[in-house]
């Protein structure tokens, strides 16, 4: 067997680990990154947010074409060509990855093809497509192995018509009729994006609402529109059966008012979360501790129990984030390299790619009556704002939750038409301890979505122009 030794290897070439190889190659270490597929990218470019995201843009534009009745401007029914839809997002995900492996070359980091297992603290064995084997040494090892969709419990059923968030992107037609098992943000999304190519859409999901967990003022102007786009809604509901059939799957519902009637769709989307690939590299031979959720456990630091080995990204924890696994990658070289760091952030950005589009950050509302908290909310529609009514984009809410002493923000969320490109100003606020004051008196352009931001802090303190909602006095009375 060839062996050959590197200062850092980091295992997965997802946003997690070539943020953190090429971080530490520019740092000056010597970096070698394994991962299965030709380039980096992980399954964010490959298999994830960025196919996606490009399918749901084609989404995006075919749902605007049709509103755009409502302005006068009246277009064909759009004719639709799978296959180069198919190549277009296919040469998106080519070019960013390819972008990546001369990145990759550029900072001069050894990438290897190939699957990794430890056999002890220092020392990998990776093999490649071919079977061949080779050792590798190391002194620091970051693990970046990310996640895999997850599976219905005890109804497993292997068919093509049975599709999970990977196989749902590889479009290989549009079914006529589509069951979406889970109603979080991946349901959503690719249910969104086959809705809009044509597919009669249902949903179902075991919890009482849409997106379990988001603040419930905040989704239901995602739901709204759903609710027409979708054929079925079903909520409160769980699959107890899956069965292929002649001409599909046929499932049976159980809900509210019992077990249904079984029914047959074309092709069944199971989109109930992802589950951490801890296993099956080896990390039996170390002292890394992987927990009962099937988490590795790291501290602050992103450092395991096992002094050499660090991980970050979907294989730590929660939330499932690439931009989360790219942050936590950095820290991980930074602690590497002896600097005093610690991955303690005030708000980690999410964001579900709906239309529209729903984001937050920080402390949410749920979070905040489930720890008993008492913050002041402040809201600002966007029917009150003048560049969303100007897009026909009214169906929109900007939300700030504020620590009532201190008047600092703790919470920003966001639904309406760009959400996912307005939280970041949120984010900064947080990081920054800014008060609902800073954010009032910072002049933000005018017609832009971005004044809901500002306009909403002015509600706060009763001054906003646009909407009324009178100065809350001491109760002592007073001005």
């Amino acid at each position: 067997m060839a062996t050959r030794s590197t200062q850092l290897v980091v295992i997965g070439g997802g946003p997690g680990g070539y943020a953190a190889a090429f971080l530490a190659a520019d740092m000056g270490l010597e970096v070698t990154l394994v991962d299965l597929a030709p380039n980096p990218g992980g399954v964010c470019l490959y298999r994830g947010c960025i196919p996606s995201k490009a399918l749901l843009h084609v989404a995006k534009l075919l749902t605007e074409a049709r509103q755009a009745a409502q302005w006068g401007i009246t277009f064909g029914e759009p004719q639709i060509d799978l296959d180069k839809l198919r190549s277009w997002k296919e040469g998106v995900v080519k070019g960013l990855t390819d972008g990546l492996g001369q990145m990759s070359k550029r900072r001069k980091v050894t990438f290897i093809q190939g699957r990794a297992s430890f056999e002890d603290s220092t020392t990998l064995v990776i093999q490649n497509s071919d079977r061949e084997e080779e050792s590798l040494t190391f002194t620091s090892a970051i693990v970046a192995t990310g996640s895999r969709p997850a599976s219905l419990p005890g109804m497993f059923l292997e068919s093509p018509r049975i599709l999970n968030s990977t196989t749902a992107l590889e479009l290989q037609d549009i079914p006529p009729r589509l069951l979406v098992i889970g109603g979080g943000y991946i349901g959503l999304e690719l249910g969104s994006v086959y809705a809009a190519l044509g597919s009669r859409v249902s949903v179902v999901e075991m919890t009482n609402g849409l997106l379990p967990g988001a603040d419930r003022d905040l989704v239901r102007y995602v739901a709204k529109p759903l609710e027409q786009k979708f054929e079925a809604i079903m909520l409160k509901t769980k699959v107890t059966e899956l069965a292929e059939v002649t001409d599909g799957i046929q499932v049976t519902l159980e809900g509210p008012e019992g077990t249904a009637a079984p029914q047959v769709y074309d092709k069944v989307l199971v989109a109930i979360g992802r589950r951490p690939n801890a296993s099956g590299i080896g990390l039996q031979n170390t002292s890394v501790v992987i927990n009962e959720r099937g988490f590795i456990d790291v501290n602050a630091q992103l450092r395991t129990a096992e002094a050499t080995i660090y991980a970050i990204g979907d294989v730590v924890g929660e939330p499932m984030l690439a931009h989360k696994a790219s942050h936590e990658g950095r820290y991980a070289v930074e602690a590497i390299a002896g600097h005093r760091v610690a991955f303690e952030p005030q708000a980690i950005p999410a964001v579900v790619f709906t239309d529209p589009e729903m984001a937050w950050c920080g402390l949410t509302e749920t979070q905040a009556r489930r720890e008993e908290r008492t913050v002041d909310i402040a809201r600002f529609p966007w029917a009150a704002s003048g560049r969303a009514m100007t897009m026909g984009r009214g169906d929109g809410l900007t939300k700030l939750l504020i620590d009532p002493q201190t008047e600092r923000i703790l919470g920003i969320g966001l639904v309406g038409s760009g959400a996912g490109e307005l939280i970041a100003e949120g984010v900064l606020a947080i990081e920054m301890g800014a008060l609902a004051t800073d954010l009032k008196l910072s002049i933000h352009p005018h017609p832009t979505l971005s004044e809901t931001l500002m306009e909403a802090a002015e509600v706060f303190f009763g001054q906003s122009t646009h909407v009324y909602r009178p100065l809350r006095l001491p109760s002592g009375g007073g001005a």
